[in-house]
């Protein structure tokens, strides 16, 4: 990053962080699309059920298990001529919008060999530019700015995700079998345009040659705090590891089946056709970013832990209202509203807990745990919950959830640890910061 005419004190470049971020913006809006959209194809094309649906939409994260790291590790070592991250986040995203396209194809003919084979090479396609697109935010950004910076890319990937809810709701049509190539070929363009500008705006190895002494310094500090050794959490403090893990895996699973069964439920339960289903999560969305600012000033006067307990509440009373709820209504709209005010309230400050418990550890490895705990809990829920709705009831979902999240606010009151009350954000975008 160049340095500001300001004495030598960097400021974040944020027109180049906003393009950087463009890459995020691809893949949100792609996992929103594939999350609401895959499940329906599943059942209505290839009738196939609950059950085995859920499996196939849990094989993404297996698939990121071992191409995230693999991956990301390969673009470590990889040096081009415009590049180490760019070579895969350009391969990545051609072979990702040709395969979503052949996708449709697959769907009009029925063919459900063609279908898996095309879903798993797009899955792939996925896994070969995710942690290049979100380490070159990093590669070219001072350590001092990244909190900063990183705030942008989450921006970046909430309006990927509502731009691709919009396309839902306004391209997929009534019906059992609708087309959904005008959509694909929506969500398409966006990735291929946004990483285009962002190949043409953004010059890697440029700019990351501007970034070598701020790289350096970044070592130097990494090998100062390992100078200074690691410590051993005490064992109240991995109690309270323990505890927040925990939670972070039960409320995982209570929202994730909420999302990725919806678009079913509302068909099934709701009787709503086409992609209405989208303006609910699309409200989810919304309310989570604006919330965001308030919630950060809640935060640094009542503490994390009390932030993320009432963000639990908010989200349980939501999910049991749901129980009740025989047909769509416009006041559902307020309750996701609620819902995304809730989930933004425990994003916020979960991430950060996990980080202050592991000072003077090894920040990186806990950093991973939360990853992993939070990544199983999008493998098991979709099994789980699918066979529910598919040998139970569709109406098994609002429970499920509701009790799952219940069992995250019981293990979040042992929490004992990494309770510190953040200090007030000084910039706006910095309350969009949640997780790297």
């Amino acid at each position: 990053m160049k340095e500001s005419g300001n004495g030598g004190m960097g400021r974040l470049d944020y027109k180049r962080t906003f393009l950087i971020g463009l890459a995020f913006l691809s893949i949100s809006g792609f996992w929103q699309m594939y999350d609401s959209i895959i499940p329906l194809i599943l059942q209505n094309t290839f009738r196939l059920g609950e059950t085995v649906t859920g499996v196939l939409m849990a094989m993404d994260n297996v698939l990121a298990i071992f191409l995230l790291p693999l991956f990301g590790a390969l673009s470590d070592r990889a040096d081009t001529k415009i590049g180490k991250r760019m070579p895969f986040i350009l391969c990545g995203t051609a072979l990702a919008v040709s395969f979503l396209m052949l996708l449709n194809v697959a769907d009009r003919q029925q063919n459900l060999v063609l279908f898996l084979t095309v879903l798993f090479l797009l899955l792939l396609s996925m896994g070969l530019y995710r942690s290049p697109a979100v380490a070159l935010m990093p590669d070219l950004t001072p350590n001092r700015l990244r909190s900063k910076a990183n705030a942008v890319i989450n921006l970046m990937g909430a309006v990927g995700g509502v731009y691709a809810l919009l396309m839902i709701k306004l391209l997929v049509g009534a019906g059992e079998r609708p087309n959904y190539l005008p959509l694909f070929a929506s969500v398409g363009g966006l990735m291929a345009a946004a990483v285009l500008v962002l190949f043409t705006t953004v010059r890697e190895k440029q700019a990351a040659a501007q970034e070598e002494q701020g790289r350096e310094d970044a070592k130097k500090d990494a090998v100062g705090q390992a100078s200074g050794g690691s410590t051993v959490l005490s064992e109240p403090v991995k109690r309270s590891m323990a505890f927040l893990l925990a939670s972070i895996l039960l409320w995982f699973t209570a929202y994730n089946a909420v999302t990725t069964a919806f678009s079913r439920y509302t068909r099934v339960v709701w009787h709503m056709e086409g992609g209405s289903f989208a303006d609910c999560l699309m409200v989810a969305t919304v309310a989570a970013i604006i919330s965001y600012i308030p919630i950060g000033n809640i935060a640094s006067r009542i503490g994390r832990k009390k932030t993320i307990l009432a963000g639990i509440v908010l989200m349980s009373v939501c999910y049991f209202a749901a129980i009740f709820v025989g047909a769509y209504h416009p006041v559902i709209n307020l309750a996701f509203a609620a819902i995304g005010v809730g989930w933004a309230a425990i994003n916020v400050n979960s991430y950060p807990m996990i980080v202050e418990m592991s000072k003077g550890s090894d920040i990186g490895k806990f950093t991973g745990t939360y990853y992993t705990f939070s990544m199983a809990a999008q493998i098991i829920t979709p099994v789980l919950s699918g066979f529910l709705l598919e040998n139970v009831s569709y109406r098994t979902l609002f429970p499920y959830a509701f009790l799952f999240s219940v069992l995250a606010f019981l293990t979040m009151t042992q929490v004992r640890h990494g309770d510190s009350k953040p200090e007030k954000k000084k910039d706006m975008l910095d309350n969009f910061d949640v997780e790297d």
